[in-house]
């Protein structure tokens, strides 16, 4: 996870480690997962069935100030269910029941009696979406490439030698699963099973060797004399997204359908038809930042990581990271696929840390951030689906837990539908997840304009969310709705009306409005959620200046903790912003301060989208220094000590976790556009360490792409096309124009 280069479809994954006597392919299917019934008979998706009975008390303790009894009700009665937890000697737990994201097989390449290798090279090419080896042993050449189809559904290898007679392989196939090898007519098959839940999966591995002899011994094949060798891979499980089992697929005929409708085509035809689908989403956007010099593109990534940890500038590097974010999201979410988990779709462990599932409470949500400001708005589809499908379970949490309409899902999420509140509070309890996770449903809408959408997609996912809130918010003494209990995301403890709650219940019934006002036939919703947002109690300034975490005026000046909740209004949220609530702005920038600059991978990187919105690009460059800062850390690190970089730009939280990449790639784009407060705002945190740079294919809400040219730290010019005619609002620094845009029509902005 920190020297391999990753690769994937969406639906398949692999790590390419360049071994020169032995290629490692580790590759992941994005439903190998343990948990669920086949683990758990009597699973119920975590829920408590009488949790709702209790809400009422545990409010009422609230009420009376009886705040320990009131958690200690809650975490007994409302907390979810799990069968225990098993901890491995790395020290990641593995929790029965809910399960985890399984590593799937390795594919193991060894080459024979090759001698020793020179002229290394090995790389990811983020323009092609392929790995490439290369070296010579012996005076023979070898060069390896490897990609992952979306289109044909595929990972494939191709190795190729300039030896008169070829080369001796053996090829195998690996998991840390019960499996079987078989081998027949070309193809190299892996049957196995998960241990826990019995889940069954195949991988086909189709081997093409022109003029090599085959042989089969000892679970792995021998080739000799293969001057080209080429590997083509399909892999499936039988998880079906149905309830109660998830189970039914046929993956055995889906991985033959799979291979056969690739079998006569060649591996140039098929990188051809892979690079031709891949460049359509990559080449939307460019990035250039001046001022690397030259001679740098001749370092290793991980020599100019080291450079730049030592404080070197390196603006090239820089946007190869923010291209890399969007390479890490094509290769890990395609419509189709389902979504990003905590690692994407690569993980090589049977405990990976926080059994890297879906994480609700900012860390799948921040995954998806960069998706539509840079030109990738379709990649948000399998969270869009996936989300639709956990109304399902969430109707069913939100009855049986909170005693409400709507649906509801919390911290943690499989995909066998465990909506329920964590096992442990405070990081358990998070109702907010379905709230917003709907953000996201309303942005596709704000970028792409889509009504059909908005009509048939997203609004019934807002609106079954809002009924939840709706129901659950109560009324305080002062005559404003807050919710009862809440906790702010993994930070204190039980409250009423923390910061984060209240700004997601506005979020929410702010899109809802805005909804209503394109779709304009719902009425009496639109109505009781209008009076619901205007009854909602609004962020609070405390007693140092600081935005305040929670409705009493209790922060720690001190507190040093990752989560920043309290800030969701300012990002991703847009209650806060500096034009419209100035003073709430300079609270939240107090607040901020405070906090300091560490943190794991994603905190640091969320903290960039923070001091964009507070327009201080100087500082959002800071932290993404910190964030690009070389490390080798694998454990869980917090605080100071956490966050960093791997050799292969993956971001630690240590260890991985996509997030960290995706959130930085949107912190960058919102230095250079922003557009959330109903304006286009250009190059509006622009740090001094960038004073030259061109950026095309950027997006604005209401459907408006832009390239922007800028020189010595000033715009030179911006060209806006949009796909609607009408008035735009843009700024640049104090400077604000009203511009007419014609729909197709490109528009050069001067000042």
């Amino acid at each position: 996870m920190s020297q391999a280069l990753p690769i994937g479809n969406g639906r398949l994954a692999a790590m390419v480690f360049g071994g020169v006597d032995e290629e490692h392919i580790q590759f992941n299917e994005e439903s190998l997962w343990e948990g669920g019934a086949g683990e758990w008979p009597a699973y119920e998706g975590g829920n408590r069935p009488d949790g709702h009975r209790y809400l009422p008390q545990v409010r009422e303790l609230l009420n009376q100030g009886k705040f320990e009894k009131a958690n200690e009700l809650a975490q007994e009665k409302m907390s979810g269910q799990f069968l225990g937890e098993e901890r491995s000697s790395d020290g990641y737990s593995y929790y029965k029941g809910f399960g985890a994201y399984q590593p799937f097989a390795d594919i193991r390449v060894a080459l024979v009696d090759q001698g020793e290798a020179s002229e290394y090279r090995r790389e990811l090419d983020l323009e092609q979406g392929i790995v490439n080896i290369t070296y010579t042993a012996r005076g023979i050449e070898h060069r390896r490439t490897v990609f992952a189809s979306y289109p044909d559904r595929i990972i494939s290898a191709q190795f190729s030698n300039t030896s008169e007679r070829g080369q001796d392989y053996r090829i195998g196939l690996q998991s840390l699963h019960q499996h079987d090898i078989q081998w027949s007519e070309g193809r190299l098959r892996l049957v196995g099973a998960l241990k826990r839940n019995g889940m069954k999966f195949e991988a086909s591995l189709d081997i093409d060797a022109p003029g090599a002899s085959l042989s089969f011994s000892d679970n792995a094949l021998m080739v000799s004399g293969a001057k080209e060798l080429q590997l083509t891979l399909a892999a499936a499980t039988e998880y079906q997204a149905v309830a109660p089992h998830y189970k039914g697929r046929d993956f055995a005929a889906d991985n033959q359908q799979v291979l056969d409708a690739v079998e006569t085509l060649d591996f140039d035809t098929l990188l051809a038809r892979h690079q031709e689908d891949y460049k359509g989403l990559f080449e939307r956007m460019y990035l250039r930042l001046d001022g690397s010099d030259a001679a740098l593109s001749n370092l290793t990534t991980e020599q100019r990581l080291q450079r730049y940890r030592s404080g070197a500038a390196d603006p090239a590097l820089e946007a190869l990271f923010f291209q890399y974010g969007r390479y890490l999201l094509i290769s890990a979410s395609r419509p189709g696929s389902m979504p990003a988990n905590l690692q994407g779709k690569w993980n090589d462990r049977l405990n990976p840390a926080w059994a890297s599932d879906y994480h609700f409470n900012i860390n799948i949500q921040m995954i998806y951030w960069p998706a539509e400001v840079t030109g990738l708005g379709e990649l948000q589809q399998p969270l869009i689906e996936y989300m639709d499908r956990l109304r399902e379970p969430g109707r069913k949490t939100a009855k049986q837990v909170f005693g409400s309409p709507g649906w509801v899902v919390n911290t943690m999420n499989n995909p066998f539908g465990y909506t329920a509140p964590g096992w442990g509070f405070p990081w358990g309890y998070f109702p907010g997840g379905a709230a917003w996770l709907s953000q996201h449903a309303w942005q596709h809408y704000a970028f792409s304009l889509d009504e059909q959408y908005l009509e048939q997609r997203a609004w019934p996912i807002m609106k079954e969310a809002a009924e939840f809130w709706l129901h659950y918010l109560q009324t305080n003494e002062q005559g404003e709705l807050i919710s009862s209990p809440s906790y702010s995301p993994e930070h204190g403890g039980i409250s009423k009306g923390a910061a984060m709650d209240q700004q997601l219940a506005w979020d929410l019934f702010n899109n809802i409005g805005e909804a209503c006002n394109v779709l304009q036939d719902h009425q009496s919703f639109c109505d009781q959620v209008a009076k619901a947002k205007s009854m909602l109690q609004g962020p609070r300034i405390g007693r140092w200046g600081q935005l305040q975490e929670w409705a009493e005026d209790r922060d720690d000046p001190d507190s040093k903790h990752r989560h920043v909740s309290q800030l969701f209004a300012l990002y991703p949220g847009n209650q806060i912003n500096l034009e419209a609530t100035p003073a709430l702005a300079d609270a939240a920038k107090v607040s901020l301060v405070a906090r300091g600059d560490g943190g794991t991978g994603w905190s640091i990187a969320w903290k960039i989208n923070f001091w964009s919105r507070l327009h201080d690009g100087d500082k959002a460059h800071q932290l993404l220094r910190r964030l690009l800062r070389l490390t080798n850390e694998k454990s869980i690190k917090y605080g100071e000590s956490g966050g960093g970089i791997y050799s292969n730009l993956l971001v630690a939280h240590p260890p991985f976790q996509l997030d960290g990449n995706e959130g930085g790639t949107a912190g960058m784009a919102e230095m250079l556009l922003q557009s959330h407060a109903g304006v286009i705002a250009l190059l509006p945190a622009l740090p001094t360490a960038w004073p030259d740079g061109e950026v095309k294919g950027l997006r604005a809400r209401g459907g408006v792409q832009v390239d922007i040219i800028w020189r010595a730290g000033e715009l030179v010019e911006a060209r806006l096309l949009a796909q609607r005619t009408g008035s735009y609002r843009i700024r640049v620094g104090k400077t604000l124009s009203t511009v007419t845009l014609t729909a197709g029509q490109p528009y050069l902005y001067r000042l």
